[in-house]
């Protein structure tokens, strides 16, 4: 009768100690070789993400007005009071809530050396138009060795329940810059600050205009301003100015505050 013999499953499992040396060995640069190839895609990925996120940040915050990085006198017209300005005409394709008829065209003159700045749609009032219910900035121009300007336009519920109030309604000239006053300083406003105060007529419309001087504002430590209302909105003007900047260019900021009109 015929025997079997029986091999232990261990031997017949077993590998040799060489033979797994040499198949690790083998993974070894199969992973090597893999996480090298991966290596580079994982570094062009990051650098399009790098450069796409940018571009998306930008396309955000494009602004919707016709802002442009040139001196104002290559493309307004000389000012008919006084040819050394020129005009700044408001129209509709400037700023989203002029496009909406929330706020009226206003115009003021400007030296032609001056720039218009962009301002990012958080600040226009473009998401918001036509009932926005915080201030927003129209527009902004500048010149590093005169100052700056800004229209700033604020629903009138803030100020009072009237609808279609006049500035007179709203209340005195004290009254309107305390609660406008952050708006011109681009941070606090506290009443000392405030030197002069005085009501102007143009027409049917009236103007409040103020004299502030400043030191911890981030606008500059001289600011002049100048508001009104119309229709469901308070519009303020706001001139700008370093201590350098006032002490070489006062009687140009006040010239550009005056001419300022709806």
């Amino acid at each position: 009768m015929a025997t079997a013999s029986l091999v232990p499953t261990s031997k017949i499992f077993s590998v040799s100690s060489k033979c797994s040396a040499s198949i690790k060995a083998r993974t070894g640069v199969v992973v090597a070789s893999s996480q090298q190839q991966q290596q580079p895609r994982r570094r062009e990925l990051l650098l399009k993400s790098a450069v796409a996120i940018p571009a998306i940040l930008q396309l955000n915050e494009a602004p919707k007005s016709e802002a442009r990085e040139v001196e104002v006198g290559s493309y307004l017209p000389p000012s008919p009071s006084d040819p050394s300005f020129v005009l700044f005409k408001a129209k509709p394709s400037d700023t989203p809530a002029l496009r909406a008829g929330n706020v009226q065209p206003y115009q003021f003159v400007l030296p032609p050396n001056w720039k218009q700045l962009r301002i990012a749609n958080i600040l226009s009032g473009n998401y918001c138009q036509p009932k926005c219910a915080e201030p927003w900035i129209e527009v902004k121009f500048e010149n590093e060795k005169q100052g700056k300007v800004q229209v700033v336009a604020s629903p009138l519920i803030r100020l009072t329940n009237k609808p279609n109030a006049t500035i007179e309604d709203i209340g005195e000239p004290e009254k309107v810059i305390a609660s406008l006053g952050p708006f011109v300083t681009g941070n606090s406003y506290d009443s000392d600050e405030l030197l002069k105060t005085s009501i102007e007529k143009i027409g049917d419309q009236t103007y409040y205009k103020y004299v502030l001087e400043t030191p911890f504002a981030l606008t500059g430590s001289h600011n002049l301003a100048k508001a009104t209302a119309k229709g469901n909105t308070v519009v303020l003007f706001v001139v700008s100015a370093t201590e350098k900047q006032w002490q070489s260019s006062q009687k140009t900021l006040e010239a550009i505050l005056d001419s300022f009109q709806l």
